[in-house]
């Protein structure tokens, strides 16, 4: 009996799922911090993990490469990410053709930024944006396949925008999605809701990320096009002297901020590693503690 994708898994809804993202090493010695990694994560059971995928060639390599080692390390499903930023149609369809060898039938089709940072352009011969990605990887065979959602909106959209796209990503064949970061609940049901409204079904899983460091506070802000709620950066920055107390506050807002999506009906949330996972475990282990 073939196992069960991650759409599949998501339409069981007698639990959340939780899953966790790495990215591909740099060097042997990332090599070995991401396998400890998985290795330390592994027994809490993920329903499953996904990699990351990289903005220019050697990346993109070390992308198939990191896939591999991590689908020896653990039983859990695996996904990998695809983007179209920067590549040819023939490129894209030579790395879906390369997860299948590799044995991944779940993707995660993103449109992705352009190596070199800036304003996305559409490759001479490539394709134009996510949607697009998703009808490829769906006429190429079954795969499972997800794409991105932004609950404090895309940085070239609007909020209205964003769901309207989210629902022609579903209608091209996706079957989930999973949330960039965020740190307001509020904004994540609010973009289910619009979503919802415009006949949307497909679960959203949200994503999450650890806050362990005073650092994170600005680079989260860069990274995702938004700033954490006030309250929320107000706590952190009172502490920004302390590091162990800094991050005691990180874990608690966090895992405050997953229990409230997953009371809300979230059905289920994926971690941003960093692939280290001490925090991750950390925060899970509290969730599943709860009542």
């Amino acid at each position: 009996m073939p196992a069960q994708t991650i759409a599949e898994r998501l339409a069981v809804a007698d639990r959340p799922t939780f899953s966790f993202e790495y990215f591909p090493p740099a060097d042997d010695a990332a090599t070995q911090q991401l396998i400890g990694t998985v290795d330390a994560l592994s027994p809490l059971r993920p329903d499953w993990v996904s990699v990351t995928y990289g903005a220019t060639g050697a990346v993109r390599y070390k992308t198939f490469s990191a896939v591999g080692a991590i689908r020896g390390q653990t039983a859990a499903r695996t996904m990998g990410h695809l983007t179209v930023a920067g590549q040819s149609r023939d490129e894209v369809r030579r790395a879906i053709e390369s997860y299948a060898r590799l044995g991944v039938t779940q993707i995660l089709a993103l449109r992705g930024d352009p190596p070199g940072g800036g304003a996305f352009e559409r490759h001479p011969g490539g394709l134009g944006n996510a949607t697009e990605l998703v009808r490829l990887i769906a006429s190429m065979g079954e795969f499972s396949i997800g794409v991105a959602a932004f609950p404090d909106g895309h940085p070239d959209g609007d909020l209205d925008l964003d769901a309207r796209i989210l629902l022609d990503k579903q209608e091209a064949g996706a079957e989930f999605a999973v949330t960039q970061l965020f740190f307001d609940a509020d904004a994540y049901f609010s973009l289910v809701e619009r979503f919802r409204a415009l006949g949307g079904t497909m679960p959203i899983v949200a994503g999450i990320m650890p806050v362990t460091v005073p650092s994170q506070i600005e680079r989260f802000a860069s990274l995702s096009g938004s700033r954490m709620p006030a309250a929320f950066e107000t706590e952190l920055r009172a502490v920004a002297d302390d590091k162990q107390r800094f991050r005691q506050v990180g874990i608690d807002l966090v895992t405050g901020l997953c229990d409230q999506v997953l009371r809300g009906g979230a059905p289920g949330l994926q971690f941003f590693t960093l692939n280290r996972s001490t925090a991750t475990a950390e925060i899970l282990g509290r969730l599943r503690a709860m009542p």
